[in-house]
């Protein structure tokens, strides 16, 4: 995106692979909920999360330590003129989907309009950027854009690749369970059982085993994911030896629960893996689509309400410090206090519809915490009787009569979002506000979900060190009303959008900067989330076959370094 990339044409091996790991091993990782879908590109279904990071890939691949820079993947070659408002591809003679058959340009040109069209509403946002598609070459094609966008160049080398063969004539949007998309990744689904388990195995005739770019990755021959009601019987699970790896967020529970004989014997080892990446937002999200979220006085109180520092402290001792904004814990978080003046500039021409707060600064209230919570109580008492909430017989009420009542929609097996809004709705109650938790399968949660279809409800949204396109999907105003977006607040601000438009402009690394902290103001002022604790470390314990690299990548662990990354070496 800026400069050039940190690797040499002629580069070994990513910086945080070993060249040398051996191939081999089995290992078993552990989902909490179910599945009835293995098309992970598409709207429909409940699909394992892992999968589109194992068994398909793009043109193009991330290197997990640099932000914004791309390496050739099933393209061998890519050219973009200064302005970016095209790029060209041309494919690599070698690549191969997992059948054996070439990976051809009208692969390519299908999946792109095959996903464009009828694809997850993640795909959308690029499809309805791009002017034309034409074939150059043999194999090469070229992107040409219709947005003065420079990230789309990278982000036309990042569509899973589909196979035209498998998908045409047929109906890609209702997709059963069996039919599996056919991909050029390294594992194939080799077995599973619908809502219990997936079985992916390592293609010993995978095309791209030899590039630079795969050289000590995808090293296990087999993983199995295997699904669990909730994360309690999938930890019970672990530690009974049935499964290899877990990640653990909790600290407290990593402090005093991972004690078990299995870890004793040195059979389990715990690992902690630092990184660099923001924060992202961890919270309860509430619906602004209609009321009561739709007045950002009665949102503020909410996060009045909630008692962060007495929660923090119940459920995982303290150990974990707060999300600030969207991007805490990087050099993009927007800057503590007033806005400084290049922020400003961008954000003047909106200053009638910012949240209040935006350029003045707002920071996140921070309680004593004792149970009680007097301060914030009180706060929220005035703020409910600014937006007109009054207490009447120990029930807010409006003007009307009608009281203040809300459902936190929360999927049965997010145990410890469970336990926070148990916490939480006990200071709500003191405030005479009926906020009750309602509890859905993972099924019934993902189409609630995707229908926006409750009041307030668990979100974690994950962001990188460099942001771009995917915030339309997360909070521009477009997403605000297409089911299935990531906008679940359901944001439609002109701020938020030419924040967006800025930071996808930027002209320089400095430009860009100043952007996301501009859009993090915009976002963190809105009150749109109530923010628990953010994971500045990974947590990892594993079976102690399991190795990896003692080079760690700046994005730390993720879906990208573990178990991509890692090895089995017998005992």
């Amino acid at each position: 995106m800026y400069g050039t990339p940190a690797l040499p044409p002629d580069f070994v091996s990513l910086p945080y692979a070993n060249p040398d790991a051996p191939k081999g091993g089995s290992i078993a990782l552990g989902n909490s909920g179910g599945f009835d879908s293995l098309n992970p590109f598409i709207r429909k279904g409940t699909v394992p999360w892992q999968l589109r990071f194992l068994t398909h890939e793009s043109l193009m691949g991330r290197s997990w330590d640099e932000p914004f820079t791309l390496y050739g993947l099933l393209a061998e070659s890519v050219e973009v003129p200064d302005d970016r408002s095209w790029v060209e591809f041309t494919l690599r003679e070698e690549a191969r989907f997992s059948d054996g058959t070439p990976v051809t340009v009208d692969d390519v040109i299908f999946s792109y309009e095959l996903l464009g069209t009828e694809g997850h509403p993640r795909y959308l946002g690029l499809a309805q950027q791009i002017e034309s598609i034409t074939q150059t070459g043999p194999r090469s094609l070229r992107i040409a854009f219709n947005t003065d966008n420079r990230e789309l160049a990278l982000l036309a080398g990042m569509r899973p690749i589909l196979s035209r063969a498998q998908w045409e004539g047929r109906d890609f949007t209702n997709a059963e369970l069996a039919d599996v998309p056919l991909g050029t990744g390294p594992y194939v689904v080799s077995d599973y059982e619908a809502g219990r388990f997936v079985q992916l195995s390592r293609n010993p005739d995978y095309w791209g085993a030899d590039l630079p770019f795969r050289r000590g990755t995808f090293n296990f021959d087999e993983i199995r994911l295997d699904f669990y009601g909730d994360t309690s019987v999938l930890f019970e699970a672990f530690k009974g030896g049935q499964l290899s790896a877990l990640r653990e967020f909790n600290a407290e529970k990593w402090q005093t629960q991972y004690d078990f004989p299995a870890v004793e014997r040195g059979e389990v080892v715990k690992s902690e893996l630092p990184h660099e990446q923001p924060s992202g937002i961890t919270g309860f999200v509430m619906n602004t689509r209609k009321p009561p979220f739709d007045d950002w006085r009665l949102r503020e109180a909410m996060i009045q309400a909630f008692n962060f520092e007495y929660i923090n402290d119940t459920l995982t001792g303290g150990a974990q410090p707060r999300i600030t904004s969207y991007f805490s814990n990087s050099r993009l978080a927007m800057h503590p206090g007033p806005a400084d003046a290049a922020v400003t500039a961008l954000l003047e021409p909106y200053a009638e519809d910012l949240p209040p707060g935006t350029l003045e600064g707002y920071e996140l209230p921070v309680t004593d915490g004792s149970l009680r919570n007097r301060r914030g109580i009180r706060a929220a008492l005035k703020l409910l009787d600014e937006a007109g909430w009054h207490p009447e017989d120990g029930v807010m009420r409006n003007a009307s009569g009608a009281p203040l009542q809300f459902t936190v929609l929360l999927e049965q097996s997010n145990t410890e979002a469970l336990a926070i809004a148990d916490l939480y709705l006990g200071a709500l109650k003191r405030l005479g506000v009926d906020a009750r938790v309602e509890t859905t399968d993972s099924a019934q949660f993902t189409e609630r979900e995707t229908a926006f279809d409750f009041d307030m409800t668990y979100m974690r949204r994950a962001v990188s060190l460099s942001p771009g396109n995917e915030q339309r999907f997360y909070w521009g105003s477009e997403a605000a009303e297409q089911p299935g977006s990531r906008n679940l607040m359901g944001v439609a601000s002109p701020a938020v959008d030419g924040m967006i438009d800025a930071m996808l402009s930027a002209r320089s690394e400095e430009e860009f900067n100043t952007a996301v902290r501009a859009l993090d103001r915009v976002l963190t002022a809105g009150r749109y989330v109530i923010p628990f604790w953010q994971y500045t470390d990974g947590r990892i314990a594993h079976i102690r076959e399991m190795k990896y690299p003692d080079y760690l990548p700046i994005y730390g662990d993720g879906p990208e370094y573990m178990p991509q990354v890692w090895w089995y070496e017998p005992s």
